[in-house]
């Protein structure tokens, strides 16, 4: 069975084994680590009788097993990487059922540490104890043993073993409705990301012997790092690829290790697990180009501490330009990322995210800074905004950021927008949430509206400061009326101070009872001496007196006094303006508003003509001034279309009530 989806159809079968051992969404911590094992058993094939011979010879005269990496070779003399020193492996293994959980357990300590690593963080031994007590171990050992699930490198090539590995992991994904784009990113989506990366570098390539640094802070699987090595290498297969990635979630992390070790990468470059945002693991990496798909919409709650002390560091920390709210922490791995270029050298970022980073957060946030730092410092080159139902397990809209230091001259300053929104094709059969995928057509579509850098419908070309806004504080004057009447005085309560005064802390109950008798014929005295203010007051200063001296009793304090006041007011238009002890009038808390005013417009130009036109003794708090960016994607490309005709809306309303009718007349006649 060669076919990449049998195998997977018939792995992922084995999960049938586990029921009632197992709960559903605990089958891939079985099948995983047992998929790699099977892995490891097969690339060791070839070398296995070296290994032995090599261990046996000299076990006694070396500190540790350092030497058996170079023996450890696949049928081209190539080092694998890792190696194994037990006489084991899943042929004898069976030969011997009554300790194979003994046997297994010597199979996998003779691995090396960096394989040992994999299967600790797969805590393999844990389910093959568990296996073993419910008597599955051998079966299992069994089913992976036929033929069909054959995974030989002479067989399955790295390339098809590492899809098989995704497929694997987006089906349990799928099963235990994992969070979208978690572990894995489709194809078609990583090879348009690809691209757009290297898109400008292919003259940059062609040198010989070049040394290239690649980077996903949430690598998931790496399945975005080997296809950029795929690509560099078909354009020339001289430059050394290295890679290096971070990923957080244990399963993942070590599916991702094995996979590199398989792949002849350097295995030890991916870290983790752990948390990117808070753990590091590279903090000294520099890279030429990064890739990633991040969480998106996931709380950074347990990073909070580390990342909020390294944003006070400044620019000299990861996260300058400021934090985002708690609940998402997608521009986090972006200002993390760009703090990984290159100082000396170009660098290009490619990196997915949902709509909320263009957009949320008002001018002062977190949010906006961190958008405005990107802008200001000619970061962002271009976002490409992606179909719907590209993911398996989410429908919504996703947009490529590419970003770099170092634009072409032709970009300088400027920002391309393009809506690729309808450029995919429908899959012949939907995978979750998955209908749609980019056809290699698409994205030569695609790659051509970046490419031109050109205006059109599906392209967009800004200056930077055309994204950017300052938001201005508007006051308009405070005027109020003021009244004694049933209603306003009703407000009185409202007020902390006031209310205060029929309230007791006192334990005891008669002394309790007492003082809010007391507080309530406060408040009722200080109401009946309101209630002696006559008329209707447009003048502050003139109502204040009357109530200063109706309240001159009860000896209140100049705060509560003033609370009184706007309690038994209301805004009047035609009241005269509230004015402080320089004569200048009051602003209107609950009048004041705010202007987004564009970065290229005149302030006082735009003030005069869309607000004194409309409020002539409206003004401007400047010092209040925040600049903000936002990309309002969808307001950029909008179509307005038209309603349908009202006729044609009439038209359909009556046929689908004449068919009701005919519907209803048949059910009275049939009954």
């Amino acid at each position: 069975m060669n076919n990449f989806q049998e195998k997977v159809t018939f792995i992922w079968d084995l999960a049938d084994l586990l029921r009632g051992t197992y709960k559903r969404n605990e089958y891939q911590k079985v099948i995983l680590p047992f998929t790699v094992l099977k892995r490891f058993d097969s690339s060791l094939e070839y070398s296995k009788k070296d290994i032995i011979k090599e261990y046996n010879q000299f076990k006694d005269q070396f500190d540790d097993l350092g030497h058996l990496y170079a023996v450890a070779k696949d049928k081209d003399g190539n080092e694998l990487g890792f190696f194994n020193y037990s006489e084991y492996d899943f042929k004898s293994l069976l030969a011997d059922p009554e300790h194979i959980e003994e046997n297994l357990m010597h199979y996998l300590d003779c691995f090396s540490p960096n394989v040992q690593d994999i299967f600790n963080n797969f805590y393999i031994k844990t389910h093959i104890a568990r296996l073993s007590k419910a008597n599955l171990l051998l079966l299992l050992i069994k089913k992976f043993s036929e033929s069909k699930v054959d995974l030989h490198p002479d067989r399955v090539s790295n390339h098809e073993m590492g899809t098989i590995f995704e497929e694997l992991i987006r089906k349990f994904a799928e099963q235990s409705n994992e969070e979208a784009g978690e572990h894995f990113t489709p194809r078609d989506v990583v090879e348009l990301m690809t691209k757009l990366m290297f898109i400008e570098n292919g003259l940059t390539l062609q040198e010989k012997n070049l040394i290239r640094l690649i980077y996903d802070p949430a690598c998931g699987t790496g399945g975005m790092l080997t296809s950029c090595k795929e690509y560099i290498n078909e354009i020339n297969k001289s430059i050394e690829v290295v890679l290096f990635g971070q990923e957080i979630n244990q399963e993942i992390y070590a599916i991702c290790k094995a996979d590199m070790l398989i792949k002849g990468e350097q295995a030890e470059n991916i870290k983790g697990p752990s948390s990117t945002l808070s753990d590091d693991q590279l903090t000294d990496g520099k890279f030429h180009y990064m890739i990633s798909n991040p969480p998106y919409g996931r709380k950074w709650e347990q990073d909070k501490e580390v990342v909020l002390n390294e944003a006070e560091k400044g620019y000299s920390g990861r996260f300058g330009a400021g934090t985002p709210r708690i609940n998402d922490g997608q521009l986090l791995f972006l200002q993390h990322m760009l703090s990984k270029m290159k100082e000396d050298e170009k660098s290009r970022i490619a990196v997915i995210t949902n709509g909320s980073p263009l957009f949320t957060g008002d001018a002062g946030s977190g949010e906006s800074n961190i958008r405005k730092w990107i802008i200001e410092n000619d970061y962002l080159e271009a976002i490409i905004g992606l179909p719907e139902q590209l993911f398996y397990n989410t429908g919504i809209r996703t947009y490529v950021w590419i970003l770099t230091n170092e634009k072409p001259i032709e970009r300088l300053g400027k920002i391309q927008l393009i809506d690729a929104s309808a450029k995919f094709k429908k899959m012949r059969k939907s995978l979750g949430n998955k209908r749609n995928y980019l056809h290699e057509e698409d994205i030569f579509k695609i790659i051509d509206l970046y490419s031109k850098f050109e205006e059109n419908d599906n392209s967009k070309i800004f200056d930077n400061n055309d994204v950017g806004y300052t938001k201005v504080a508007v006051e308009r004057p405070l005027q109020l009326n003021y009244q004694i009447n049933e209603e306003r005085l009703d407000n009185l309560y409202t007020i902390n101070a006031f209310a205060k005064f029929s309230e007791s802390k006192s334990k005891d109950l008669d002394i309790k009872l007492e003082e809010e008798k007391a507080g309530q014929e406060k408040q009722e005295a200080i109401i009946n001496a309101l209630k002696k203010i006559g008329d209707v007051y447009i003048n502050w200063d003139k109502f204040e007196a009357h109530v200063k001296k109706a309240l001159k009793p009860f000896n209140l304090s100049s705060a509560l006094i003033k609370n009184i006041i706007m309690a038994l007011s209301e805004h009047d238009g035609k009241a005269e303006y509230v004015t402080d002890g320089k004569g200048n009038k009051k602003p209107d808390g609950k009048l004041r508003d705010t202007e987004k005013i564009p970065l290229k417009k005149d302030i006082d130009e735009y003030f005069e003509e869309e607000v004194l036109k409309y409020y002539p003794d409206a003004w401007m708090d400047r010092k209040k001034d925040k600049v903000g960016y936002e990309i309002n994607f969808t307001q950029y490309f909008y179509k307005y279309q038209p309603p349908r005709p009202l006729e044609e809306i009439e038209a359909d309303i009556k046929r689908v009530t004449t068919e009701i009718q005919e519907l209803i007349k048949e059910d009275l006649d049939e009954s």
